[in-house]
């Protein structure tokens, strides 16, 4: 009898766990990407999302592919910060003044990268993370975290971007942890 009872305790905080862990599992669409954001962004599940450790912490962090039409309104309330790593690599990256260039291709307006670095056992799921990111003025046809040698002795993890546009170029972005900023490496070439 005390097995039996003993076995059904265990069986019953065990499903108790497991639908704890689920709820927890948040999953990424429109819904998530305005909680953590702002209402200004749109998901866009056709390119995705991509995890791992941007800022080298030792906890997953989250990539976001999404659309804006202006990502400095919820900047404050939401508290991200918006950054314009192609910008700052040729020169001049403020992203109060480059979020207002226009885009040739109407296809590439608003493409934003929306970064979230995650904090504690939750990861990205925290409900306080880290710190979160949206990369601006980057044309992307595609995104993936991948291992990146920063120097003959560090290897960092980062984001490739298959660059949209004639040339199909492949850029990487990583996170600089001195500057808490991301910063922008052309990488030549394409990612086929």
């Amino acid at each position: 009898m005390r097995k039996t009872f003993l076995a059904v305790a265990i069986s019953v905080a065990m499903t108790a766990l497991m639908w704890a862990q689920a709820g927890a599992q948040k999953t990424v669409d429109n819904e998530f990407v305005h909680q953590q954001f702002g209402d200004q962004f749109t998901y866009l599940p056709q390119i995705g999302v991509s995890v791992g450790d941007l800022d080298g912490d030792g906890i997953e962090d989250i990539v976001i592919a999404a659309r804006c039409k202006n990502p400095m309104i919820d900047a404050a309330q939401h508290d991200f910060k918006v950054v314009d790593p192609l910008n700052s690599f040729y020169g001049y990256g403020d992203p109060r003044l480059t979020t207002t260039f226009a885009e040739g291709d109407p296809s590439l307006r608003g493409l934003v990268m929306l970064i979230i670095h995650g904090a504690g056992p939750d990861a990205w799921h925290s409900a306080k993370p880290k710190g979160k990111y949206v990369v601006v003025n980057l044309p992307f046809k595609s995104l993936s975290v991948r291992k990146m040698a920063l120097n003959k002795k560090r290897m960092i993890e980062a984001i490739y971007v298959e660059e949209a546009g004639e040339l199909g170029e492949c850029s990487a972005v990583f996170f600089d942890p001195k500057k808490f900023n991301y910063m922008y490496v052309p990488m030549g070439g394409n990612m086929n």
